[in-house]
């Protein structure tokens, strides 16, 4: 670790006098810009560099050809979170000692500041390097998926073209007809053809499947058009409503249920994730300042003229 030798005289000089007058020019800068930035960049490189090792080394324990040579998706998950973190404490204290040592200082508190300023600097460059590959992976992703919609629609095309000397031999006004007949609803389902009763019945299950609920008169005439459709007796018809009805709603508490314990789940996870980045990002302080402060260079005062 480099030296710098004062003498006592010197000092004494520093430290007389009284308060600067009026207009006295400030104090300088006591932080190398510079010296933050190369801490920076050496310590984003360093981490890089020792993830990228780090990807080889697990790149070589995965053996498909032998069965039970490869590990777990959990032990390559814990063994790359533990590479990941310890990669990126060592290049912030790589990053804070180069910057304390680059800045010259000679102070532990300027020291500790520029190693601050390491892992400010470092975390901001990671995050821009970072958000460039995601856009990047999703202008990808969108190229792909531009492609296949443009297949797709090359195919929906030929298929139409395939498709319409035939269509050209279907009466409009028979298909208008139909669908005219088939949505009238309403009367004696038994006067009803089976258009009709199907569509009925398709717009009570889909207000009961809408409202949550369904009221007696609406399952009374569910009961009925199912029993006309079916020809089955009226309380045979009952008993299917009932029994398709309680399906309905077990089905949507199991969704219900199902729903909130993905809800609560991602939030759990969520709330681990945040601690975990809190706690990486502190360990990263740490080392940020304990590379400066192994940086900062160190200041023997001498009493003896002759030694300074």
């Amino acid at each position: 670790m480099q030296t710098h030798v004062a003498t006592a005289q010197g000092s004494a000089l520093g430290m007389t006098g009284g308060a600067a007058p009026e207009g006295a020019p400030a104090l300088p800068s006591r932080i190398s810009w510079g010296a933050v930035f190369a801490g920076g960049v050496v310590a984003v490189a360093v981490g890089a560099m020792l993830n990228v090792l780090g990807l080889a080394i697990g790149a070589t324990t995965i053996d498909p050809t032998t069965v039970g040579d490869t590990p777990s998706a959990s032990s390559f998950g814990i063994a790359g979170g533990i590479w990941l973190l310890v990669a990126n404490l060592i290049g912030l204290a790589v990053g804070g000692y180069v910057a304390a040592r680059l800045s010259g200082t000679a102070d532990d508190t300027d020291g500790v500041l520029h190693g601050l300023s390491v892992w400010a600097i470092g975390f901001l460059i990671s995050a821009v390097l970072l958000g460039n590959a995601a856009a990047g992976a999703a202008g990808g992703i969108s190229r792909m998926v531009g492609s296949a919609a443009q297949g797709i629609g090359q195919g929906a095309g030929e298929a139409i073209a395939a498709v319409a000397p035939a269509a050209r031999g279907i009466d409009p006004r028979a298909v208008v007809e139909r669908l005219q007949t088939g949505l009238q609803t309403g009367g004696d389902p038994a006067a009803m053809n089976s258009d009709q009763r199907r569509a009925e019945m398709a717009q009570i299950v889909g207000n009961r499947i809408s409202s949550g609920s369904a009221d007696a008169g609406a399952r009374d005439r569910l009961s009925q058009l199912v029993a006309a459709e079916y020809g089955i007796p009226a309380e045979e018809a009952r008993t299917r409503v009932d029994r398709l009805e309680a399906e309905a709603t077990r089905v949507a508490q199991e969704a219900e249920t199902r729903a909130r314990a993905a809800a609560d789940a991602a939030a759990n996870s969520a709330a681990i994730g945040a601690y975990w980045i809190f706690a990486a990002m502190l360990l990263g302080a740490v080392a940020a300042v304990f590379g400066a402060r192994t940086g900062t260079r160190t200041t023997v005062r001498a009493t003896d003229r002759r030694l300074a």
